[in-house]
């Protein structure tokens, strides 16, 4: 069976307008809101006679009133549920059975409030483990293929409580009771069936919270899939965002759900006492192998979970990151590092033979100025052959500052600013001086083209910046690299801290002097 696909253009309008619409009608708080309809449901329950019975197991009472003329069986309440779903709901095995027995066409109807939209009985009669219910449900004709669950309170999002997915399958697999998923699955439920944001039943499971349980469900599934002798195995199927469940658990830092993953698509060669070797598949885990560009270590790299971090210390990951770095990936740092310094040399050594004259006289205008050498104008600065060979410096100066940019702010807009610059593992801090390095420098030959005064002040800053990036390099050496990760921690953790506090105290002491050196 394929997958389906995408909402269409309307659909995916009219979803969102009902969130609108439900966040302008309730602006009080998610909690607040949801406090406010479950009460509302419970007193509605209360007041309407044949979901009062229901909800109090009254057999008796639920024949009498399907019989009355007067009995509505398609009556609402506040969140759109049917009698049935109260009963359901409640773990009523009698009423559940007489209302369907008697109201058949109440076991597919779905509950129609924004909160729980598409919820069937079943979906209910799953969630709650109730075998006996499922069972009874489905001989009667519960569909267990085409309902969906899209209301706001199982939708994906942050802050959200529940996610189960939208399909029967899906709720059965997350609250683990294998007897319930194989019933399901033979009555007819696909295991390929996806949501709204293409995620598999496979990818519902690595985000729960319940890893061991989400584990043994996942074996079940995987079995019971293979019986259909589909061309791409289940856990190959991708979401929208071309994410398989193996790179999902991967970027969400689901060290369990990947490590079993993993054990699945291991290949053992031999085992000889305690030891054993095994033959892993890279396909999905390495940049160069991978298919597209969404490998394992790139999701890794670019995650802003901190669990996901984790995962590079998992067999095959760790080695393969060992390999790559020894085979090439320290020489490249490494190169890197020597045109770095000898870059930075070249514009130090610019910056200390700036083109320079002895002030003339009558140039200061106060005693406590010291001037003795001041800026020479453009057509000055480039004479002897010296000044040509400095030139040569500041052109590879500034067409390094260029490059730095070109390079620097396309991957920044294509991860994101938050993340580019706030994650260690991508450069974090370090981004940020580098770019200030480059742009002052393209300025420093703005103010030098154009005559202005007080370059002294940007070489200044663009020096001290340019000698800390250097720090970044020192984190390719074993020596260094943990100290200057830890250093980084502490400037922008603690140190941070204590410097806004030092700041608002600063600000009290230095108007009360001068408060009191202005009296006196």
């Amino acid at each position: 069976m394929a997958p389906p696909l995408a909402r269409s253009a309307p659909g995916e309008l009219n979803h969102w307008w009902s969130q609108l619409r439900f966040r302008l009608q309730n602006r009080k708080g998610w909690k607040e809101t949801l406090d406010e309809t479950f009460l509302l449901q419970n007193k509605r329950t209360n007041d309407i006679p044949l979901f009062f019975a229901a909800k109090e197991n009254s057999a008796g009472c639920i024949k009498k009133l399907l019989d009355c003329a007067s009995t509505n069986i398609f009556e609402r309440g506040a969140l759109g549920e049917t009698a049935l779903h109260v009963a359901v709901l409640n773990d009523n095995m009698d009423a559940a059975l007489v209302l369907m027995d008697g109201a058949p066409e109440l076991i597919n109807e779905p509950m129609t409030s924004d909160l729980f939209l598409g919820m069937t009985p079943l979906h209910i009669a799953v969630v709650n483990q109730n075998v006996n219910l499922v069972r009874s449900l489905i001989g009667r004709g519960a569909d267990v293929a085409t309902p969906r669950v899209t209301g706001l309170y199982f939708r994906k999002r942050r802050g959200g409580l529940l996610y189960y997915g939208e399909h029967i399958l899906a709720f059965a697999a997350c609250v683990g009771n294998q007897d319930i998923i194989s019933m399901v699955i033979n009555a007819g439920a696909s295991t390929r069936a996806q949501d709204s944001t293409g995620n598999t039943v496979l990818h519902i499971l690595v985000l729960q919270p319940n890893k061991t349980l989400a584990c043994l469900a996942l074996d079940l599934l995987l079995v019971r899939d293979v019986e259909l002798d589909q061309a791409v195995p289940l856990d190959m199927v991708t979401n929208y965002r071309g994410l398989t469940p193996f790179k999902l658990a991967a970027k969400e830092g689901n060290l369990v759900a990947f490590q079993h993953l993993v054990n699945r698509r291991r290949v053992v060669q031999w085992n000889l006492g305690p030891l054993t070797s095994n033959l892993y598949d890279l396909s999905e885990i390495d940049s160069l192998v991978a298919d597209d560009d969404l490998s394992v270590l790139e999701l890794i790299v670019g995650s802003q979970r901190r669990e996901a971090r984790r995962i590079l210390e998992v067999t095959p990951v760790r080695q393969l990151v060992s390999l790559k770095w020894n085979l090439y990936g320290k020489h490249y740092f490494r190169l890197l590092l020597l045109l770095y310094l000898l870059y930075i040399g070249t514009f130090t050594l610019c910056c200390v033979y700036r083109p320079l004259k002895d002030a003339p006289e009558n140039y200061t205008v106060s005693d406590m100025d010291k001037t003795i050498r001041v800026q020479k104008t453009l057509k000055e600065s480039y004479v002897t052959y010296g000044d040509n060979l400095r030139l040569a410096g500041e052109m590879i100066s500034v067409l390094g500052a260029l490059v730095i940019l070109l390079l620097e702010i396309p991957d920044m807009l294509r991860v994101g600013a938050k993340q580019y610059f706030g994650q260690t593992a991508l450069g974090g801090p370090f981004h940020v001086i580098l770019i200030a390095y480059a742009f002052l420098v393209v300025l420093l030959c703005v103010f030098r083209v154009s005559g202005v005064q007080g370059e002294a002040v940007v070489m200044a800053v663009c020096l001290v910046l340019g000698w800390s990036n250097v720090m970044f390099f020192a984190r390719g050496f074993q020596m260094l690299g943990p100290y200057v990760i830890m250093i980084q921690k502490i400037i922008f953790g603690d140190l941070t801290k204590f410097m806004w506090l030092s700041f608002i105290v600063l600000i009290g002491f230095s108007t009360c002097k001068y408060i009191l050196f202005k009296r006196n």
